[in-house]
């Protein structure tokens, strides 16, 4: 059975149905024209917006429909993450093909409400319809933070250090895997199976590009506590993030090589692949980590997020005076690489 076989109103039924109630806060929810909500007093509102469009953003020949759906929320909780806001709610919008298969629209929706869930965002409504080109997933999300606490990228100043959380390449390793795996005939979705890992963490390289995690709790503690002066998500890789900052800011940076938190079984993919480590790790998008200036004599503000913040963080360089944007790698400093860009 397909998505063709349904009506609009049993499809919506079947996303309803993973869905909980809605909150008291949301006296008209899901199957009206529009959603009301009622504003959450002393905070404001922090909106974003993503699409994921198939062959662009995903191939379906090597990402499962649920990883479809948890992806479609996570970049948004990302961006949320970024602000410094917590996630409250979403509206979720599909152009499905008429060939989809019934079963993969529910895996997609489970992937989406299991997100959903594990951050408390409630899904408020949203669109359907049908296309006759790829399956695309348009989601609006809604956050709040207390006034004067939102993160942006703009507040950075020369002598401020720079900070990402978790690890990088790990996604963009996991990607080149899935590539790999159908170039070669093999069944993506199961790497183990496919024999390419290189190292025992590949399979959870494959896992960081799929199912990505929002890093929600540390936005929030940064925004909470001050502790930053500018902050962006990761999801064009370290080196966007990087250029990102340092242009809306007006300062340099100079990032040093030798601290980048590369993951170790990513490191070893693309050495393997003769490619290297540094600049695939700086390029790659898909980390969804956070990359965040500090004042070095506020530092100390930093405690709560390194603690509660459920992610590592290491200092990886400084802004700089001027707008030169630089790698250094030992004595040698060199323009930092490109992040990825989806139009030149």
């Amino acid at each position: 059975m397909t998505v063709g076989d349904l009506t609009e109103r049993a499809l919506i039924a079947r996303i309803q149905s993973r869905l909980p109630p809605a909150p008291a806060w949301m006296p008209v929810g899901i199957g009206d024209d529009a959603a009301v909500v009622e504003p959450e007093r002393n905070r404001l509102e922090v909106l974003t917006t993503d699409a994921l469009v198939e062959d662009v953003h995903f191939s379906r020949a090597f990402t499962p429909p649920a990883a479809i759906g948890h992806r479609a929320l996570a970049v948004n909780l990302s961006d949320l993450a970024a602000m410094g806001a917590a996630p409250r709610l979403a509206l979720l919008s599909m152009a499905l093909p008429a060939a989809l298969p019934v079963a993969d629209f529910d895996a997609i929706a489970d992937g989406f409400a299991s997100l959903a869930a594990a951050h408390r965002v409630h899904v408020a409504g949203g669109n359907l319809t049908r296309s006759p080109g790829p399956l695309t997933l348009d989601v609006t999300a809604l956050g709040t933070v207390k006034p004067r606490r939102a993160l942006v990228r703009s507040g950075a100043r020369a002598g401020d250090e720079l900070w990402v959380s978790g690890s990088i390449g790990a996604a963009a390793a996991g990607l080149q895997m899935l590539q790999a795996s159908v170039e070669a005939g093999l069944d993506a979705t199961s790497p183990v199976e496919a024999g390419l890992r290189v190292a025992a963490g590949l399979e959870a390289c494959a896992t960081r590009y799929l199912f990505p995690e929002p890093r929600v709790r540390l936005g929030t503690l940064l925004a909470r506590n001050r502790a930053a002066t500018a902050c962006i998500d990761l999801s064009d890789g370290l080196a966007d993030g990087v250029q990102q900052i340092a242009e809306a800011s007006g300062v340099g940076a100079a990032i040093d090589a030798s601290e980048l938190p590369i993951d170790p079984a990513a490191r070893d993919w693309f050495a393997s692949r003769g490619r290297d480590p540094v600049d695939d790790a700086l390029g790659g998008g898909d980390d969804y980590e956070l990359l965040f200036a500090v004042r070095p004599r506020l530092r100390h503000r930093l405690a709560a997020a390194a603690l509660h913040g459920g992610v590592p963080l290491r200092r990886i360089g400084v802004c700089t005076p001027g707008r030169a944007v630089l790698l250094r790698c030992g004595s040698i400093e060199r323009p930092l690489p490109r992040g990825y860009t989806h139009f030149q």
